[in-house]
């Protein structure tokens, strides 16, 4: 999928990545492709860290790098913990609801069709 159709889901995709493991953004987006989220916008990225940021999910810190520039680092805090596991739970009850809208889209195009639309027959 791509970065456009996740957008809304970026929030608990970074939890969890500074969960496993602090980094900082160029290395959360490179782990976010890794994911399979990929063309996300760098920009929206930023834009996520800073609101966790401000909703005390995340700390971040200037990082010395060896070569470049000084980079902002992040890692979770108590409150992202809890917040990680608040999306757990409802992106679990998300994919209960789309595996049901799975199988039942796979039921319907299974069956054969006679090839008229039943609502367009049905308003006459």
């Amino acid at each position: 999928m791509h970065g456009r159709e996740l957008r809304n889901l970026l929030h608990p995709f970074l939890l969890l990545l500074i969960f496993e493991r602090p980094g900082h953004g160029y290395d959360l987006i490179e782990r976010l492709e890794a994911m399979g989220v990929s063309d996300v916008e760098p920009g929206q990225v930023y834009r996520v860290l800073r609101g966790l940021e401000r909703d005390r999910s995340l700390l971040s810190m200037w990082e010395a790098a060896a070569a470049g520039p000084a980079r902002r680092r992040y890692e979770l805090t108590a409150k992202g913990r809890n917040d990680l596991r608040s999306w757990i739970a409802r992106l679990a009850q998300l994919n209960h609801i789309m595996d049901a809208y799975l199988r039942r889209s796979a039921n319907a195009l299974a069956r054969p069709r006679d090839g008229r639309d039943s609502y367009a027959t049905s308003r006459g």
